[in-house]
């Protein structure tokens, strides 16, 4: 079977490193989303909730609950149910980029609850000493609580990558490509085991370098 295996790898090499990079697109988006917009939403929540300082109960409420549904759709739902919205975006609702929208749709309301719920483990003193010692929010959110609560950050967004890369494998579904998409193709509908078998252990193999990176600059990050 190895034999068989390595053949056929060989055979769709160039098929194999397009559907990685696919991947790596469509992953890559997700994780900037969740950076540049998820990050900033789960602060939002975190500053609104009750008892915290910028306390707001309605645009708590807005925010949870936009967070709450997107994260309650089954995937390949959302996918479907936001075609308008991908093709509003990028003018086709096949192909790599398509695929991305919904993908970082998913990844801005997941990461927002993994950071809303690492900052809610920074202890209170570090909000009060920051006022206290007359920090603006916006100071007090970058060099206070990120800093305390980085180690957690960093663990969400690991864990957050490894659930884009699973959420990717179905995209091949819509036509978005990607390692999914090839095992689909080459392995399932072709009946080419081995080339299936070859696809699954890429994926393990990229999920376990992910967490391992996460997780090692999560405890060189964890100063407590």
């Amino acid at each position: 079977m190895l034999d068989q295996m390595m053949a056929d790898v060989m055979k769709y090499q160039s098929e194999i490193w397009q559907a990685i990079g696919e991947t790596f697109v469509m992953v890559g988006i997700s994780i900037l989303a969740a950076l540049l917009v998820g990050l900033p939403l789960g602060t939002v929540l975190f500053l609104c909730r009750k008892g915290q300082p910028y306390a707001n109960r309605l645009l708590f409420t807005v925010l949870d609950t936009f967070v709450n549904i997107v994260r309650s759709f089954p995937f390949l739902l959302l996918v479907v149910f936001l075609i308008p919205f991908t093709r509003l975006i990028v003018g086709t609702a096949l192909g790599t980029l398509a695929a991305a929208v919904p993908l970082a749709v998913v990844a801005i309301a997941y990461y927002a609850r993994l950071v809303e719920q690492s900052l809610l483990d920074v202890p209170r003193g570090v909000m009060e000493a920051a006022s206290s010692m007359g920090a603006s929010t916006i100071q007090m959110i970058v060099k206070f609580l990120y800093v305390e609560a980085r180690s957690g950050l960093v663990l969400g967004l690991t864990t957050a990558t490894i659930s884009f890369i699973s959420y990717s494998t179905v995209m091949g579904v819509v036509g978005g490509g990607g390692v999914g998409d090839f095992a689909i193709r080459y392995g399932y509908q072709r009946f080419e085991t081995e080339i299936m078998v070859f696809t699954i252990i890429i994926m393990i193999i990229l999920v376990q370098l992910i967490q391992f990176a996460g997780s090692a600059l999560s405890r060189l990050l964890d100063k407590r």
